[in-house]
């Protein structure tokens, strides 16, 4: 296992660090039914996932089932937690005077990717001559000299 110099497993949230957030995480299942899975727990095994980008499936069992995480992650994306809580953190950087205004700044820039890169042809590009019937049974033949 990797721990930090605190004694905390890698990208899991100290005590600290989960009380700024946890108030800010939904009361009950809106579905109704059965119990939650812990927030927290989850919550580690998000940070877990998202700081070594596996894939879902190997997300450590320590943190519960993948499908759980995941489904949360989908439904607080939706419902627009994550937003909640970079605007808190936000708020509370710039209270304690450590934002520079000036320098503040989310890079929202969208690149598109050329045509190229989907697998498409280029405008005006060459393509290769097309194989025509008399070409065709003249190169399923041997070869006609040796080298």
């Amino acid at each position: 296992m990797a721990y930090d110099a605190t004694g905390l497993r890698r990208y899991e949230l100290s005590d600290a660090q989960w009380d700024r957030i946890a108030d800010l995480m939904p009361r009950s299942n809106p579905r109704g039914g059965g119990v939650w899975r812990d927030h927290r727990q989850v919550v580690d095994g998000l940070m877990w996932k998202l700081n070594t980008g596996a894939q879902w499936r190997d997300i450590p069992e320590r943190y519960g089932p993948w499908q759980t995480i995941y489904e949360r992650f989908v439904r607080w994306r939706y419902d627009g937690l994550f937003e909640r809580i970079l605007d808190r953190l936000r708020l509370q950087l710039d209270a304690d005077g450590r934002i520079d205004v000036d320098l503040w700044c989310i890079d929202g820039t969208s690149i598109r990717a050329s045509r190229s890169a989907a697998g498409g042809g280029k405008r005006g590009a060459r393509t290769s001559r097309p194989t025509t019937r008399s070409a065709a049974p003249a190169g399923a033949s041997g070869p006609k000299s040796i080298w």
